[in-house]
């Protein structure tokens, strides 16, 4: 079999009716919440970098073996569970869905 640029890729590939029936409204939802997810984590990773710095010099989790990654998984419990309460996400939500527009 020769190999050219007409047999390189599958002709019925590019025969799709998958986005037919796509409706524009779910998409939005869709965008909406991934979205939110982002600023989400965005706001955890910022409590995060704000705990792991202000954390740095105590021993919270003790001073043996280990202890770096115990205070490291605090950290990141702490802010995963305090998404939302500084109110960055939501700020950070309205402004890209405002600007996207």
């Amino acid at each position: 079999m020769e190999i050219n640029s007409s047999n390189l890729y599958n002709k019925d590939i590019l025969k799709t009716n998958k986005f037919e029936n796509l409706d524009s409204n779910s998409l939005k939802n869709v965008e909406d919440k991934e979205l939110r997810d982002v600023s989400n984590n965005f706001e955890a990773f910022f409590i995060n970098q704000i705990l792991e710095t202000s954390l740095k010099s105590t021993s919270i989790a003790g001073e043996e073996a280990g202890s770096d990654i115990i205070k490291g998984m605090y950290t990141q419990s702490v802010a995963d569970n305090a998404t939302g309460s500084l109110g960055i996400s939501t700020m950070l939500y309205e402004f890209l869905t405002k600007n996207n527009k």
